[in-house]
């Protein structure tokens, strides 16, 4: 790796905005789940999971660092890198519902869409397709800015 300064801070960049962004979403996705209330014990459990949810955008970014053997790789985020993307992300997401729904780790409220055969929420799968590629996005233009 050429300039290791650049890459700390392109990490640190994605894991904030990955979080904040997760975070947003968790809460705003929020009363989609049975139970959900505005209130310090639910918005916590929103932060947890929005940690979990920025170490899943870091795994995905270590995972096509390693595929494309350059920890800059979004500098190239082109279409076919973007699709790439997008179908690991959303085979994350649909994993990783279907192994929490069926652990009873939460349950979805009526209001929840389900996105028919695999029975998954609409929303927490739209989660993985949107923010990875929106943080990966603007986390180039950052990087330009960096160089």
């Amino acid at each position: 790796m050429s300039d290791q300064t650049t890459y700390k801070k392109l990490v640190i960049h994605i894991l904030i905005l990955a979080f904040l962004f997760n975070l947003v979403w968790e809460v705003l996705q929020g009363p989609l789940y049975e139970g959900f209330q505005y209130n310090i014990k639910h918005i916590s459990i929103c932060a947890l999971a929005s940690v979990a949810d920025a170490m899943w955008v870091m795994l995905l970014y270590y995972i096509f660092a390693l595929i494309y053997r350059d920890f800059f790789w979004i500098q190239k985020l082109k279409k076919k890198r973007i699709v790439l993307v997008i179908l690991v992300g959303g085979m994350g997401a649909i994993l990783s519902e279907m192994s929490h729904v069926s652990a009873d780790h939460w349950a979805y409220a009526e209001s929840m869409p389900i996105i028919p055969v695999i029975e998954v929420g609409l929303s927490p799968f739209l989660q993985f397709l949107v923010l990875p590629i929106l943080i990966y996005l603007i986390s180039k233009y950052f990087l330009k800015a960096y160089g």
